[in-house]
């Protein structure tokens, strides 16, 4: 595991081996006691990551992250501005950290723009981690109600993105060292729930091809998923719109945390998928939820 120090303008890194880990530490700091408060572990030097949906939501809180520990990012979206309004997320990147950054415009129905998101990776080296985040989600659908197209557009997102996305990678990381393949499911990717039909089946394939292809692909290349519950993102937002605060009550009630979790959250389980910290965890499943999933349903 590397760390990575920074003090002032002016930086100089010294390589002390201490078992497996390399630490840095400012010329000035040379003869004095290590000061692990201002170490900053950078779990992910050295690596490239391709984000799918990153423009926003758990995918912007994924790409800050990674890049705060040393990987370099492909943001891959269908727009470059966050759709809660802020800096673009590799331009905040680039002004935030020392990793490098690229927006790719990327629907991720299309084949060739997720091949093309991937290729971007070549510039920093080639892809080492995947984050399949793309996704979209309905709002109290009536399983009655869903159109073909509605729900051939659901599973298109949701499901068709990640298994390309998946496969693409996986093709690169193949020619070089191997890799890690990171899936968005969902709660309901679990528990079926009788308001989101469509939105169940698209995120439950994610789960089950998440375990198939870690079968598939390793030894190299690790793959799991993770289950975010109710996350403060765009989509939540927009449907919280829709309810009185009686309701918006009720359904934090149901959380054993009592409280909505946060994109950072859900970036962090990422984060230690990504990384050495998960080296012996594949086809596996990572809840984000509070507890809901198992207390309440």
């Amino acid at each position: 595991m590397g760390f990575h120090v920074r003090q002032g303008v002016e930086e100089v890194k010294l390589r002390k081996r201490t078992g497996d880990k390399c630490l840095c530490v400012p010329e000035t700091n040379i003869n004095r006691r290590w000061d692990f408060h201002h170490i900053v572990a950078e779990l992910l030097a050295d690596k490239t990551a391709v984000v799918t949906g990153a423009s926003s939501g758990n995918g912007r809180a994924i790409a800050r992250t990674f890049a705060e520990h040393g990987a370099d990012i492909v943001i891959a979206d269908i727009q470059q501005e966050p759709r809660l309004s802020g800096t673009p997320t590799d331009e905040l990147i680039i002004e935030e950290t020392d990793s490098h950054a690229s927006f790719v415009e990327c629907d991720v129905t299309s084949n060739d723009d997720l091949r093309s998101a991937i290729n971007q990776a070549d510039e920093y080296g080639g892809v080492d981690i995947m984050v399949n985040n793309a996704g979209v989600f309905a709002h109290n659908e009536d399983l009655f109600e869903v159109s073909e197209s509605e729900y051939r557009t659901m599973m298109d997102i949701n499901s068709k993105g990640t298994y390309f996305g998946a496969q693409f990678a996986a093709e690169k990381m193949a020619e070089t060292d191997g890799g890690n393949i990171i899936n968005l499911s969902s709660i309901n990717g679990d528990l079926g729930t009788s308001s989101n039909v469509a939105y169940c089946a698209s995120k439950g394939a994610v789960r089950v091809m998440t375990y198939a292809m870690a079968d598939a692909l390793g030894p190299d290349i690790r793959v799991n998923a993770i289950h975010p519950g109710m996350i403060e993102t765009a989509q939540i937002v927009k449907d919280y719109d829709h309810l009185e605060e009686e309701q918006r009550e009720e359904r934090l009630d149901t959380i054993p945390l009592e409280r909505q979790g946060r994109p950072d959250e859900i970036a962090k389980a990422a984060l230690f998928l990504a990384s050495d910290l998960s080296s012996y965890v594949t086809a596996s499943s990572l809840t984000v939820d509070g507890g809901v999933s198992n207390t309440r349903w």
